[in-house]
């Protein structure tokens, strides 16, 4: 059989198309526009995503046999406010993840209901690009629209609606949305009454691998496939991506270093860290997670190397980096501010260490080392818990540098394995697609069988050494520098 995977992201949708066995058949991508009404405001039509899934679809399947087609499923942009009517039209476009409008309310949030209940509720506290804080802008600016909302929504589920009919969420998504009480996988009616809705306005909460329809009549005839087509809730974007890369069960760790960088570690058990300084959400294999999110990670290295050296060079400028752990130069990656485990948007890049013979190749290596010294700021909080890890699977565009993948093992003193397929969310989503159908009993299963291992990068125990009295120092800069930070947002 064959299963669609269906990454909603910002930019883009892309679809891939995987058979049992989790090969690859075809992989399509769709854009559509973003709109930006007013500074620092980040707008989609949900209209938009739906028509290009559709098209998408039906490119994706054009040139197999679509009666083996048996299963959609999804990973998308997590955060976003979508807001239908009593007629199950779109009230305005969805505010997406990165919107930035909702500093007042987060900071009420925050500050007048306070951390400590949000946490107690949620397992988690405000942020501006969560959802929560965007309902209560709508209430407090558009009170028109507020009024007239019937059900509130995430991106990848106003698709899964379009497609059944049914109003769903899975647990993942709504996990992000300090609406969901994480620990208990319900909703949360303390910040439904905090918000000022009900429950029932909430869609249905499934598991990521729980079907929540087949494909109603006019789905199925506009994608050119069978009403007996099963549709599964599916995951936020790095939940699905850590189905993809085989991220699921105990202990098990991810590294993107993609434009933002995350830790992404999977458990079995709920725990949340009393200063949340990581994210605690519901996992897509139906137990936990953990994440730290790092606002820049590949982007640092593509600044570092575009804007301030003018290179498109990136090997070759590493090509000069010898003395792995021995640099004096230090680089604190907080190009856009940062969110984990600081949470602080006034944060800001720092070079420090340099004298008069230090190198282009030391600033490079300092670049490099910043963000895995970063990483290890969130790999240390879970360590905290209790969390013990023995290596971690990497994927995203700075993945591809021998170097970085050295740096990263032995800052983190982990074995870091690389993956044969990296196709993310969509693979997730297609992953959690064949679980829902039957073809595998669980998404533990359906990982163990299609995400393959190519390489692994061990740590070098005396390097692992050297790099740990520099992550000690490391760890001193931040702090040192906060008030000068908060000074210059003044």
């Amino acid at each position: 059989m064959l299963y669609i995977g269906v990454d909603l992201g910002t930019s883009a949708v892309k679809l891939l198309l995987m058979d049992s066995e989790g090969k690859i058949v075809n992989v399509v991508s769709r854009e559509y526009p973003l709109y930006f009404p007013h500074p620092g405001w980040s707008e989609q039509k949900p209209e938009d995503w739906y028509e290009q899934t559709v098209e998408g679809i039906r490119e994706l399947v054009r040139d197999v046999d679509k009666s083996q087609v048996a299963g959609i499923s999804f990973g998308g942009q997590m955060h976003g406010l979508v807001i239908l009517d009593e007629e199950d039209r779109v009230i305005r476009p969805a505010i997406l993840w990165n919107d930035g409008r909702t500093v007042q309310e987060t900071e009420y949030l925050n500050g007048v209901i306070g951390k400590e209940k949000l946490s107690e509720y949620t397992a988690n506290i405000a942020f501006a690009g969560f959802t929560a804080p965007k309902l209560l802008w709508v209430k407090n600016q558009e009170p028109e629209n507020f009024a007239r909302i019937a059900k509130i929504m995430l991106p990848k589920d106003y698709i899964a609606y379009k497609l059944t009919g049914v109003h769903c969420t899975d647990v993942s998504d709504a996990s992000g949305m300090l609406l969901f009480d994480v620990k208990n996988r319900r909703w949360s009616k303390e910040m439904c009454d905090i918000c000022g809705i009900r429950q029932e306005q909430l869609a249905k909460c499934y598991e990521s691998f729980e079907t929540v329809g087949t494909l109603l009549p006019q789905a199925a005839q506009e994608l050119g496939l069978s009403v007996s087509v099963k549709v599964a809730a599916g995951a936020g974007d790095n939940a699905a991506a850590a189905v993809g890369t085989g991220t699921v069960g105990d202990n098990m760790c991810n590294i993107s270093l993609g434009t933002s960088g995350t830790i992404f570690i999977s458990s079995r058990n709920f725990g949340v860290d009393r200063n949340n300084a990581l994210h605690s959400f519901a996992h897509a294999d139906g137990s936990y997670h953990l994440m730290g999110c790092m606002l820049s990670a590949a982007s640092c290295n593509k600044w570092w190397m575009d804007e301030i050296i003018g290179t498109k060079d990136y090997g070759g400028e590493q090509e000069a980096i010898e003395k792995l752990g021995e640099n004096h130069v230090y680089y604190l990656p907080y190009l856009m501010g940062e969110r984990s485990p600081h949470n602080d948007p006034n944060a800001r890049a720092v070079f420090l260490g340099m004298t008069m013979d230090t190198t282009r190749a030391d600033m490079t290596q300092a670049v490099l080392e910043g963000v895995a010294f970063a990483l290890r700021d969130s790999l240390e909080v879970a360590r905290s818990l209790g969390i013990r890890l023995e290596r971690t699977k990497i994927c995203g565009g700075g993945a591809k540098s021998p170097l970085w993948k050295k740096i990263i093992a032995n800052v983190l003193n982990l074995k870091v394995d690389v993956i044969e397929s990296e196709e993310g969310p969509a693979m997730g989503g297609a992953m959690l697609a064949a679980v829902a159908c039957g073809e595998y009993k669980s998404v533990e299963e359906i990982a163990a069988k299609v995400v393959r291992i190519v390489d692994t990068v061990e740590p070098d125990p005396e390097l692992t050494a050297k790099y740990e009295e520099r992550y000690a120092a490391f760890r001193q800069i931040y702090p040192a520098c906060r008030p000068v930070f908060e000074k210059l947002a003044e």
